[in-house]
């Protein structure tokens, strides 16, 4: 079974989202921040991590460049999830490694577009 790492530090969409990845059929655990994500990356690595950008602790953009350093950090398929959506935002979270990049509130339809994008759905 596929497992996906949700980030987020909001309570309800961490538990809006498990609801839509648990129907793909994805085992899922959630951390809320990203210093919270690096320590489950290291207990173990999932296919998939749906990320949010503004958290306390640890944000989004250094979450995702202290797991691409590590060994073996280039193998999760990483979703932004956040409300930011400019061009400039899109294009960072991109050159910092992400896979694909959604904007919240998504849906159920929109995130399984996503997953298939990247091949982990």
């Amino acid at each position: 079974m596929k497992h996906c790492l949700i980030v987020d530090d909001s309570r309800v969409i961490r538990r809006v989202s498990r609801h839509i990845v648990e129907s793909f059929g994805f085992a899922v655990s959630e951390a809320e921040n990203g210093q919270e994500a690096l320590n489950r990356c290291d207990e173990s690595l999932p296919d998939v991590i749906l990320l949010d950008w503004n958290m306390p602790v640890m944000d989004g953009i250094c979450f995702l460049a202290e797991l691409r350093k590590r060994e073996r950090g280039n193998e999760p398929k990483v979703v932004f999830c956040t409300t930011e959506n400019d061009v400039a935002h899109i294009r960072e979270a991109l050159e910092a490694g992400a896979d694909e990049y959604v904007m919240k509130p998504f849906d159920h339809d929109t995130l399984q577009m996503k997953l298939q994008l990247i091949g982990v759905a």
